[in-house]
């Protein structure tokens, strides 16, 4: 059994009591996970002595509320993001706070619990946040570990794959029996929701094993000549169906040829991670620009949506590995949360640049600059 050291900042002595009594005899336990973990409980009534507690110990997971006498919860987050802590932060607040807590999640913040929550509420909500903070410290040790870490990987696939699954099977044996009836029409809406688990599970399988590929550095990689306008091609074509689902134009600026010197498949998904977040993140009726220009010494590639764009304080968080944009316009998109991180893990294989800009209700760009005559590691 490991222990996480939550850290409780709230000034009502009423809340701090009941969390502790919550902790008290709670575990979280993952298929996954070597080691169940439970947690011991540290209080804070004031801005000023959690910060004085985190700069002191090694704290897990922050619970922590805005309203608090002295500095707020929005001051302690930030300086735990300046400070680069490695903890997970959960907003705890009252209802009439609840738009202060999401800007608290898009600054930093993993999460938020509405005030008054009940026992099962928190559990569920630490249950969460405990498994992102396993998958955040697995993730880190890649880099330094190997064959285990990989393997622990593939056990966070397997647990992630078992819900979907679940849920196909049962709308199969639904259809079996025909519980609904006789027709098919009467089954449309499960088909539908299978087919959409199916895909989830697919993206997710490619997306974790590019992953886990590039971390390991034994990714196997053929260097050739490639055209990236060919490649650009072969994933429109690929896009398109989803793009028609929603009405969205996807113009080409670009050449018949660019040629680069590159692995074929690395660039693929470079181009089909792009393109896939273009459309799924845009509106009905927009479009999507992909633009690609040879200059002397670089390639610019551009990918440009008419979607729902980021703040800059989501922009920031990006490239990290399982970061999905949570909103209320993003919160039935599917994802991984791996896919833009595996793009810019790629760029820097071939010591090139990803920016984006992006504004709120008008879309997004990325631009890739990758340097025609620099060495590829």
């Amino acid at each position: 059994m490991a222990t996480l050291k939550v850290l409780v900042v709230d000034d009502e002595p009423g809340i701090r009591m009941g969390i502790q009594r919550i902790l008290r005899n709670f575990c979280v336990s993952y298929p996954f996970m070597e080691e169940d973990f439970d947690f011991t409980t540290i209080e804070a009534e004031t801005g000023e002595l959690a910060i004085k507690i985190i700069d002191s110990e090694q704290i897990d997971i922050i619970l922590l509320d805005n309203k608090l006498p002295g500095i707020e919860g929005i001051e302690v987050l930030d300086y735990i993001k300046q400070k680069n802590y490695n903890a997970l932060v959960m907003m705890i607040t009252s209802y009439a706070s609840l738009e202060l807590a999401v800007k608290a999640t898009q600054r930093g913040a993993y999460n938020f619990v509405p005030k008054p929550f009940t026992p099962d509420e928190l559990r569920a909500a630490m249950e969460n946040i405990t498994k992102k903070l396993f998958l955040q410290r697995m993730t880190e040790k890649m880099y330094t570990e190997g064959k285990q870490i990989r393997f622990q990987f593939l056990s966070v696939l397997s647990h992630e794959l078992k819900s979907p699954i679940n849920a196909i099977e049962g709308y199969l044996n639904i259809m079996k029996e025909k519980q609904v009836g006789n027709n098919i029409d009467d089954y449309q809406v499960m088909i539908v929701r299978s087919l959409e688990r199916i895909k989830g599970m697919r993206n997710l399988i490619f997306d974790m094993l590019d992953l886990t590929r590039i971390e390991s550095g034994k990714k196997k990689r053929t260097l050739s000549k490639v055209d990236l306008c060919e490649i650009a091609n072969m994933a429109i074509d690929s896009i398109e169906p989803m793009a028609i689902q929603k009405n969205i134009n996807i113009n080409r600026h670009f050449p018949e040829h660019v040629v680069f010197d590159a692995d074929a498949n690395e660039i693929e998904i470079i181009f089909n991670n792009l393109l896939s977040n273009a459309i799924k993140y845009n509106i009905e009726n927009g479009h999507v620009d992909i633009s690609i220009v040879q200059h002397s010494k670089s390639i610019v590639i551009v990918v440009e949506d008419t979607g729902i764009g980021m703040t800059a304080d989501e922009i920031k968080s990006l490239f990290e590995d399982f970061m999905r944009i949570k909103n209320e316009k993003t919160k039935y998109i599917t994802g991984s949360g791996l896919g833009l991180s595996i793009t810019k893990k790629i760029v820097n294989l071939y010591n090139g640049d990803i920016q984006t800009r992006s504004i709120p209700g008008r879309g997004t760009k990325f631009t890739i600059k990758l340097p025609v005559k620099s060495s590829i590691i």
